[in-house]
C-alpha cells in the first residue's frame, strides 16, 4: 500500500467509503491557523524577514504534498514491486518544471533578498552510493521519505513520531561520521550537467527533458507489459472546494512542488531541503549532554555558525516547521486528523528506518528532497545516482517489509 497518512490507508474497505470527504475539523484548522501565524509573527520580529517568507512556503507545501499524497517512497515501492509508474510519472513532470524553472535562476544567480542563488551539486563517490542506498531500504521500512514523514506526522500518523526521532538520531550520528566517508574514501569532485560539460544551462535543461521524457516512456512500457494495480482514489470533493479540502491530481501537485521549490530557492539561495535540519537539532542535543559536537568536521567552516545559533535562524528548520503546519492544516480541513495505533512491529520498522534514512541522508549529501528533486533540478549528476541507488534500497526492502508487518504491493491487487 501507499505510504498515505492515515485513515486512508491501513485498512482495506468498499472504495465509495475510502473515497467519502469527512466534515472540516474546524477547531483543528483555528489551532493550526493561530500557530502558524504566531511562529509567523515571531521569525517577522527575531528573524530574517527571508525566514517569515519560508514559513510561508513551507506551509504551501506541506498542504500540498498531503493534498496529493505525493509520495516518493510509494511511488518508488509500486514501480520496483508491480511496475505502476503513474507516481514516476508525476516525479518526471515536477522535475522537467523544476529544470525550466532552475535553470535561468542558477545561469543569474538572482534570488528576493541578496546573495547568489546556488544548487545542490554534490560529490560522487562511496559516500552517495552507501548513503542513497541505505535510505532506499530505511524509506520503505520508516513508512516515508523525508517529506513523507513531516507531512505524516503532520496528519496525526503516530508511527512517523518514532520514526522522525530516529531519523534525527541517525542524521546526528551520520554527521559524526561523514569525514570519514568522503575524505578517507574515494570521491569525485561534484559534477553538474550545466557547468561541469560544457553544455551550459540551455543544454543541460534540453538533455534533462529528454532523460525524463525516457523514464516516462519507460514506465510506460513497463505498465504495458505487466498491467498493474491502480492506485487508490483518496477523499475529494469537487468544484472550487477542492483546492482546500479533498485531494489533488498528482501532476496538479507535482507542478506546484515545482514552483515552490523554485521560490525557495529565490528566497534563501538554495533549493529546498529537510534532512540538514534533523542532524543540527540532534546536534544541539547532544551538545547540551555534553558531547562536543563543535569539533566534528560536519560542523566546521560555514556550518559553524549555525550550530550556535537558534533554531529559527536556520532556513531547513523554518520549512520543516511549515511543511508539518501545512499538512496539519490540510489534513484538519479536509476531517482526516487523528491519531493511529502503534504496535511493536511497525515501531521497530521506524526505528530501524529512522537510523538508516538519517544516516544514508548525510552520507549521500540529502535525502529525497535534498539529493533527489534539488540536485537533479540543479543539473547534478548526484542527484540521478541518488534516485537508481534508493531504488535499489527499496528492491531490497521489498523483502524486508513483510517482516515488520508492512504490505507490499501484489500484481493481484485491486490497488496498490
Amino acid at each position: 500500500m501507499a505510504d498515505y497518512v492515515q485513515p486512508i490507508n491501513e485498512q482495506k474497505g468498499p472504495e465509495k467509503k475510502s473515497t467519502e470527504l469527512n466534515s472540516p475539523q474546524t477547531s483543528l484548522v483555528t489551532g493550526g491557523i493561530i500557530v502558524s501565524a504566531v511562529l509567523g509573527l515571531y521569525l517577522l520580529f527575531t528573524q530574517e524577514l527571508a525566514q517569515t517568507v519560508l514559513l510561508v512556503l513551507g506551509l504551501l507545501l506541506g498542504y500540498t504534498l498531503f493534498h496529493a499524497r505525493f509520495g516518493f517512497t510509494s511511488a518508488f515501492r509500486r514501480v520496483m514491486s508491480v511496475g505502476n509508474g503513474q507516481a514516476m510519472r508525476a516525479h518526471m513532470v515536477m522535475l522537467a518544471v523544476a529544470v525550466t524553472l532552475f535553470a535561468p535562476i542558477l545561469a543569474t544567480g538572482y534570488t528576493f533578498f541578496g546573495g547568489e542563488a546556488t544548487g545542490y551539486v554534490s560529490p560522487v563517490g562511496v559516500s552517495l552510493i552507501v548513503g542513497a542506498f541505505l535510505f532506499g531500504i530505511g524509506m520503505q521500512l520508516g513508512g516515508g521519505c523525508a517529506s513523507g514523514t513531516l507531512y505524516a506526522i503532520g496528519g496525526g500518523r503516530s508511527v512517523m513520531f518514532i520514526t522522525l526521532l530516529f531519523f534525527i538520531v541517525g542524521a546526528t550520528v551520520g554527521a559524526a561520521h561523514l569525514p570519514f566517508w568522503t575524505e578517507e574514501l574515494p570521491s569525485f569532485k561534484p559534477i553538474s550537467l550545466a557547468t561541469s560539460t560544457g553544455l551550459g544551462y540551455f543544454g543541460a535543461w534540453v538533455v534533462s527533458l529528454l532523460f525524463f521524457g525516457l523514464i516516462a516512456w519507460i514506465t510506460l512500457r513497463i505498465e504495458k507489459k505487466k498491467n498493474p494495480p491502480r492506485m487508490a482514489k483518496l477523499p475529494s470533493t469537487k468544484g472550487w472546494k477542492r483546492i482546500f479540502r479533498g485531494s489533488w491530481p498528482l501532476i496538479a501537485a507535482a507542478i506546484v512542488l515545482a514552483v515552490l521549490n523554485a521560490l525557495t530557492l529565490m528566497t534563501r539561495g538554495n533549493p529546498w531541503g529537510i534532512t540538514s535540519a534533523f542532524a543540527l537539532w540532534g546536534s544541539k542535543v547532544a551538545g547540551m549532554f555534553g558531547v562536543e559536537v563543535a569539533s566534528w568536521g560536519y560542523w566546521s567552516g560555514a556550518n559553524a555558525e549555525a550550530l550556535q545559533a537558534s533554531i529559527f535562524a536556520d532556513s531547513t528548520t523554518v520549512l520543516n516547521f511549515g511543511v508539518i503546519l501545512g499538512a496539519f492544516l490540510a489534513s484538519a480541513a479536509g476531517g482526516l486528523f487523528r491519531f493511529n495505533k502503534i504496535t511493536g512491529k511497525n515501531a521497530t520498522a521506524s526505528v530501524i528506518g529512522g537510523l538508516l534514512m538519517g544516516y544514508g541522508a548525510r552520507l549521500a549529501f540529502g535525502c529525497n528532497i535534498g539529493a533527489y528533486f534539488g540536485g537533479i533540478a540543479s543539473f547534478s549528476l548526484h542527484g540521478y545516482i541518488w534516485g537508481i541507488l534508493a531504488l535499489a534500497g527499496t528492491f531490497l526492502a521489498l523483502y524486508l517489509r513483510p517482516l515488520f508487518g508492512l504490505s507490499v504491493p501484489k500484481p493481484k491487487d485491486t490497488f496498490c
